[in-house]
């Protein structure tokens, strides 16, 4: 297989087929260089086809704080008080621009996930007795 741009699933899966041929290829030799290129080609073709999209900023928020075993009172220093972090653990008061930066550069969460703007909050649907 001759590697050239990925643009149908074909192509992608033709493509990952020879990849399991020669997986095992030598850095710095044809088989290797034609290895490391069919994977660039792959990756350049599943960002594009699919894409994933950033979590929500108090999902990662809540995740940031699970990996690390935090309660919400660990989050004070980043956003102010108790009242505050509750507020925004709960989705009724938006992030500022001085809490995201907070986070960014202590807590560990990207800027570009927390600039986004958070999902909804919904409330639970209440179920209804048949009749």
């Amino acid at each position: 297989m001759k590697p050239r741009v990925i643009k149908t699933d074909q192509d992608y899966q033709a493509a990952l087929a020879r990849i399991d041929q020669i997986f095992d290829a030598s850095p710095s030799t044809p088989k290797g260089d034609e290895l490391e290129l069919l994977l660039l080609l792959v990756e350049l073709y599943e960002d594009k086809t699919y894409p994933i999209d950033l979590p929500d900023p108090i999902a990662a928020i809540c995740f940031r704080m699970e990996q690390e075993n935090l309660k919400p009172k660990d989050l004070i220093p980043f956003l102010g008080s108790k009242s505050k972090v509750s507020e925004v653990l709960a989705g009724q008061r938006s992030l500022s621009l001085t809490m995201i930066r907070k986070l960014a550069a202590g807590f560990g969460v990207p800027a570009v996930v927390l600039l986004q703007k958070a999902a909804p909050k919904t409330k639970p649907k209440r179920l209804v007795a048949a009749q």
